[in-house]
């Protein structure tokens, strides 16, 4: 009976997930642990539920929380005989995200590179989980500026993804994003711009239009309107984004955050030219 709860909760828990119900999710990602919990800490079902709770907590802001079921869910794998070098990739593989969530990029390209390392060496060279890793291993990489080698990965993960999924998932609306934004920081506007459309059209398609995804990319796009003198095009879309992160994550979430004062300050841009204007006349 406990081992059916479970299985509910978890398959309940992924599907709030996959709706950008974050909450949600972790709510029922805790029952299904601690009922896990009660049949055994030292099991798969544990690390398996410990590893979905730390990426909840994750995408909810709540770093030394994910960590420590990152860390946790490691132990127990490398404590049994039957674990894999997939099941290990999955760990670094998220490990690296959260210091990319952090900030702390260098931090994090050791577990993304191990991550790399583990996943080809379980399922080659051309599955879309090692793209999913090249990924993330490219978007620690940008943030350094090591562009040329970021670039190469996000283009190899998006040949893997498509050859593996056809041209429309969530995947390549996910790397075609980090490359926009690569193509950005390189100062390649049009490319940025023609990039970041594809994916929010993609996005909308796929996940719908309050999506927190759909948010992220509203908020990109309106940083570039932003720096390329077109305030009038960003202002809605950093309203979007924040309607829609607020909702989804709450007011106190990181991406909340960083988008309502990318609003402020382009309000507050806005304002100064209005009275540097009006000073004139």
């Amino acid at each position: 009976m406990t081992r059916d709860r479970v299985s509910a909760w978890n398959e309940r828990a992924d599907g709030r997930f996959a709706a950008g119900d974050y909450r949600g999710a972790e709510r029922l990602y805790r029952s299904a642990l601690a009922a896990a919990d009660r049949g055994g800490r030292t099991s798969r079902v544990t690390a398996v539920l410990l590893n979905s709770l730390g990426v909840v907590c994750k995408h909810l802001g709540k770093f030394r929380e994910a960590e420590r079921c990152y860390r946790r869910a490691l132990g127990v794998l490398t404590e049994r005989d039957d674990t894999g070098p997939a099941d290990l990739a999955a760990l670094y593989h998220n490990l690296g995200g959260l210091e990319h969530a952090r900030r702390r990029f260098a931090r994090g390209e050791p577990f993304a590179r191990r991550s790399v390392q583990l996943r080809e060496q379980a399922v080659g060279a051309h599955h879309p989980d090692l793209a999913a890793d090249l990924t993330a291993l490219a978007a620690l990489l940008d943030q350094q500026g090591k562009y040329a080698e970021a670039e190469h990965l996000y283009r190899r993960a998006l040949a893997i993804f498509r050859r593996a999924y056809g041209p429309e998932h969530s995947e390549i609306a996910s790397a075609l994003n980090n490359l926009a934004a690569l193509h950005q920081a390189r100062g390649d506007d049009a490319r940025a711009l023609r990039t970041y459309r594809r994916v929010f059209a993609l996005q909308e398609r796929l996940v719908g239009p309050a999506h927190p995804d759909v948010a992220f990319t509203c908020n990109n796009l309106a940083t570039l309107y932003t720096a390329t003198g077109k305030p009038h095009l960003a202002r809605p879309l950093y309203q979007r984004a924040l309607a829609i992160f607020e909702s989804s994550l709450g007011e106190a979430h990181p991406h909340t955050a960083v988008c309502r004062e990318n609003l402020r300050r382009l309000t507050e841009r806005t304002r100064r030219r209005i009275r540097k204007k009006s000073s004139r006349v």
